[in-house]
């Protein structure tokens, strides 16, 4: 039966070297690298309001500093001309009977001094001199002057909005650049900012109804709540004194929210107990990633997603594992009648993960290795490249590690997954993944919204590229039962039926064609995981021979070093 585990109190402190872990600070810009969203988050500017209007002043600001941001970072060089022509492009897309275009208009001396012109089909809106390839204060001024020129001049424009002129000038530039480059102005910045790092002040309780009663139904371990000891299954008497009999969920749970810092009192009570007052402060919660649960001796972890806290949820959740503190061994009261077990293993379920923040994956990678390089980025700035090594311990004492991934797994997860796989720490189940190896660093605008810039690849321990070949499992869940079966019975015997696969995978080196991606990701094509995955994780957790000659499927890293 599969069932949550309790909460494990005790701060999860680890002894970890994580090296390079840095937040640039540039241009008076907080700035976050991300395998897809971020590595580490920065106090956010003030959202401005929403404004349907052009304001020319804030669009050249926010021109300036993003030209400051791109051009030193982009995986490969390019003009401040080349930028700015592309983006202008925007406005066509807005309006079609609007053209930018860069010509040679007339000549002085013995040098052409080129034009930009913004015509409304025949008619020439605006005619300027093209400034210097590379001044960013005079080309953000141009094409500001663009804009402001078919705001007057296009209804379609107005109707669109100020605020659709930046987003289109960045969606034409990012076109010519990586599908994963991108702006977000002021609301959706916002919005994502909330996702990654919680909204207003909480406790992190999710309640539930049962009968006239308010119960805990989850604790988030990122709260204050699962500080002060709060467990699920606990009745809510009273919020600040305030009884929550006859009251509805959404009440009760408005009651839980306030300002960041601001006390609130809960007044709780265990089955057949008296009520008890705990105290403490709201805080602003990240979203919960992890969801963990049992299986007999074996601890489930799903990850959602790499926000700021997943590493710290996963070690609890580990920590805990390793203690015995498993939903078997709870008395009533929610606490472990028995410790000192070790898990029988681990399966960590990427399935679904669509990454997020690097720095995470890596901190989570260190958990489970005693020292190594977890990943190396490469890029053209020099920031942008480091060795992203671990040491301080492997707190599972040794447990066997499965991790499921399925074809929409990515960048992050991606990252943990080879990671763990490529130091034989790890068995990976199920099918390539999806192959997001870049590295976003994320730029904030002085309107409130986020700039995110590729700005290096992922290269996983054993030098090969994640970008576009994804993780190749040891056992391959989506080629049918019938090769999933044969698998089984190989590995059993001592022997992988996907090696030369895992090692065709492995010997890849940047950069590698699209003819060889596809060629080795038909080993193993991508799909949505199912349930052969979670069962093929337990048959070879339940199996040390099959485990060992899955590990073994990957090359020993002295036989391929890092490149």
């Amino acid at each position: 039966m599969t069932s949550f585990l309790p909460h494990f109190r005790e701060p999860a402190h680890r002894s970890l070297l994580v090296a390079f872990l840095i937040i640039l600070t540039l241009s008076g810009m907080d700035s976050v690298a991300m395998a897809d969203d971020l590595q580490a988050v920065s106090a956010p500017p003030t959202v401005m309001a929403q404004n349907t209007g052009f304001d020319p002043s804030m669009t050249r600001e926010v021109l300036g500093v993003a030209l400051n941001f791109m051009a030193p970072r982009t995986l490969e060089a390019h003009s401040v001309r080349e930028f700015c022509l592309w983006g202008l492009d925007g406005l066509t897309a807005i309006d079609p009977g609007l053209s930018v275009t860069e010509t040679p208009a007339r000549q002085e001396g013995d040098h052409h001094t080129p034009e930009m012109l913004v015509l409304q089909g025949q008619t020439v809106l605006l005619q300027r001199p093209v400034p210097a390839e590379n001044d960013r204060t005079a080309w953000a001024a141009l094409v500001t002057s663009a804009m402001m020129t078919a705001w007057d001049s296009s209804a379609v424009i107005r109707q669109a909005g100020g605020g659709a002129l930046l987003q289109s000038f960045f969606d034409e530039l990012f076109n010519h650049l990586d599908p994963y480059s991108r702006y977000l102005g002021p609301a959706p910045a916002s919005a994502d900012r909330t996702r990654r790092t919680g909204d207003t002040g909480s406790v992190g309780l999710t309640l539930a109804q049962e009968g006239h009663s308010i119960i805990v139904a989850a604790v988030n371990a990122n709260g204050p709540a699962w500080e002060a000891g709060v467990n699920s299954g606990q009745r809510l008497v009273a919020v600040n004194g305030k009884h929550t009999r006859g009251q509805g969920v959404t009440t009760v749970q408005s009651w839980l929210n306030g300002d960041e810092h601001s006390p609130v009192s809960l007044e709780l009570a265990d089955r057949g107990r008296q009520p008890a007052i705990l105290k403490m402060q709201r805080a602003l919660v990240p979203p919960e990633t992890v969801f963990a649960s049992t299986e007999g001796q074996v601890t489930v972890l799903r990850v959602a997603s790499f926000s700021t806290e997943t590493a710290e949820e996963i070690s609890q959740y580990l920590d805990q594992a390793v203690q015995g503190d498993t939903s078997d061994d709870l008395t009533s009261t929610g606490h472990s009648a028995i410790s000192g077990k070790r898990p029988a293993g681990v399966i960590i379920d990427l399935r679904g993960d669509r990454g997020g923040v690097l720095q995470q994956a890596v901190t989570t990678a260190a958990l489970m290795l005693d020292h190594g390089v977890a990943v190396t980025t490469h890029g053209r700035n020099a920031q942008a490249n480091h060795i992203w090594a671990v040491q301080g311990g492997d707190i599972t004492k040794g447990a066997p590690i499965v991790i499921l991934v399925d074809g929409r797994t990515a960048s992050a997860a991606e990252i943990l997954a080879a990671a763990l796989a490529d130091h034989r720490r790890a068995v990976v189940v199920g099918s390539e993944t999806l192959g997001k190896g870049l590295v976003q660093v994320i730029g904030q605008m002085p309107n409130g919204g986020e700039l995110f810039v590729t700005w290096s690849r992922n290269q996983a321990p054993l030098g090969w590229p994640i970008q576009g070949l994804g993780i190749m499992p040891q056992v391959c869940t989506s080629r049918g039962k019938d090769y999933l079966d044969a698998q089984m019975a190989a590995l059993k015997s001592g022997s992988a039926l996907q090696t030369d696969a895992v090692r065709q995978a492995r010997s890849a080196r940047y950069p590698v064609s699209v003819a060889q991606i596809l060629s080795i990701r038909k080993e193993c094509p991508a799909a949505v995981g199912g349930d052969a995955d979670m069962e093929t994780a337990h048959r070879l957790l339940a199996s040390p021979a099959a485990y060992k000659a899955a590990l073994e499927a990957v090359p020993d890293e002295n036989s391929a070093p890092l490149h």
